[in-house]
């Protein structure tokens, strides 16, 4: 991939919310609001998967004759379809990777990534817990890296009770599987198998909430919708600990699970009326997406770099 394309990958993330404000002002309309129809095929990220379904609500409100359909195979699984020529957008929890991009390129698929939101990849324990207000990255480490024998609490750290312990990770397809064990355990997808994993995030809510002595982890907006059921873990990378939340995971301290949320799209894709006028809507309307759906909003310099990628993206797409 070249410089130029990671740029544009990296933009394509940030930037769709623009790209509406900046074609109307242009009166670059391809294609009439009375007239506009036809699909849009989104897969990907179940961490993302809501944010982009509160987009397609709003968006279909506008424009009844769009058919906008989401899926949740997660981060990888939305990257293969994708590379595959099968969807028109894939929502990720990160970036594209090498090999990933090897694969858009050996099947003539051009991308670009835009940011449309902010995380703080949230450990969740069962409500019965009280114990483990607070852990380290090395204590997380400690518990799910790759021949982990920890099987009780106590096991974590002394002072806690000797309790059985359950652990409920994301499946091997998910981007928040491969963010965490990056982060977590320095490797990508490096994590102890005995594990209960799931590319649905939905399900390990249901498992850790059900499950005395259970631990898991997922996307800030699941615990958001989640509260009477969860407790969310402070984190300490060596700082202290610090709790996920919207400004921890804008200004970046909440380390080292504050992260970017992104979409891709192809080239070929945006030239579809519909889907040029999604990713529009998309950026455009982000406040009111991300806020529609409890995800974390993109702060005002993130906003403004995506309108510009975004921009710079529809110009080279339209070429």
């Amino acid at each position: 991939m070249s410089f130029r394309q990671a740029k544009r990958l990296h933009a394509l993330t940030l930037g769709i919310i623009t790209v509406a404000a900046l074609t109307a002002c242009a009166g670059g309309d391809r294609e009439s609001d009375a007239t506009l129809s036809g699909p849009v095929v989104i897969d990907g990220s179940s961490t993302v998967q809501p944010l982009s379904l509160a987009a397609a609500k709003l968006f279909m409100a506008e424009h009844p004759e769009v058919q906008v359909s989401i899926a949740a195979s997660g981060t990888g699984g939305g990257f293969k379809k994708f590379c595959a020529g099968e969807i028109d957008i894939s929502d990720t929890s990160r970036p594209m990777s090498g090999a990933e991009s090897k694969q858009c390129g050996e099947h003539g698929v051009i991308f670009s990534a835009l940011q449309v939101a902010n995380d703080a990849l949230t450990v969740v324990v069962n409500k019965d817990i009280t114990w483990a207000k607070c852990l380290t990255v090395e204590q997380l480490k400690k518990t799910w890296e790759p021949g982990s024998t920890v099987k009780n609490w106590n096991e974590i750290d002394p002072s806690f009770p000797n309790e059985p312990l359950s652990l409920y990770g994301a499946g091997s397809e998910s981007g928040t599987f491969d963010y965490f064990t990056q982060v977590i355990n320095g490797t990508e997808g490096a994590s102890r198998p005995d594990n209960r994993p799931s590319e649905d995030d939905n399900i390990t809510v249901a498992g850790v909430a059900s499950a005395k002595g259970a631990l898991g982890y997922f996307g800030f907006s699941y615990f958001e919708e989640n509260t009477d059921k969860l407790r969310a873990v402070e984190i300490n990378s060596g700082k202290g600990c610090i709790a996920p939340s919207v400004p921890t995971a804008q200004d970046g301290s909440y380390k080292p699970l504050a992260r970017p949320l992104f979409i891709h799209l192809t080239d070929t894709a945006l030239k579809k009326p519909q889907v040029e006028k999604f990713a529009e809507f998309y950026i455009k309307n982000n406040a009111k997406i991300v806020d529609s759906a409890g995800f974390i909003p993109m702060t005002s310099p993130q906003i403004s770099q995506a309108r510009a990628e975004l921009a710079d993206i529809m110009e080279t797409a339209g070429q």
